[in-house]
């Protein structure tokens, strides 16, 4: 496999999310990838609420919400001796993650999945599906 430039790690906070940056620092430290990348995806808060509370506001709600997001992934990243960059994003996720891939040269993306299956991943959704659907590099799934 040929050294990346950045690899990419979509975080939320969850347990999951953790062990997603836990495997891409072991692939940082291997000298797979010159950098690590950690991202937080902020729902948009647009619309009708925007229309009530002042921007300067929805941003730095973005900011905090995105930095809990973002507390135990750097953490993670610390424990293993990797550097890691962080980002806050506020949209769709998968878009989000390919805008970030874009910008950052990334060539991989890792994330985190409980590995909902069936009629339960169609109800609830997948982020993990929704940055596979966008992604336009290689994704890696971790459980």
């Amino acid at each position: 496999m040929a050294k990346m430039k950045a690899i990419l790690v979509a975080v939320d906070g969850s347990g999951t999310s953790d062990r997603a940056v836990a495997h891409a620092a072991q692939l940082v430290a291997a000298g797979l990838a010159d950098e690590l990348h950690l991202l937080n995806v902020q729902p948009n808060l647009g619309g009708a609420i925007s229309s009530f509370v002042p921007r300067d506001q929805i941003d730095a709600h973005h900011r905090e919400e995105g930095q809990k997001g973002l507390e135990t992934a750097v953490a993670v990243a610390k424990k293993a001796g990797v550097d890691a960059k962080v980002h806050i994003g506020v949209g769709r996720q998968g878009e989000i993650v390919n805008d970030f891939v874009k910008k950052l040269g990334a060539g991989l993306v890792v994330i985190g999945t409980r590995g909902h299956t069936g009629l339960a991943g169609v109800l609830l959704g997948s982020v993990a599906q929704d940055v596979i659907a966008h992604a336009k590099v290689p994704v890696t799934l971790v459980k």
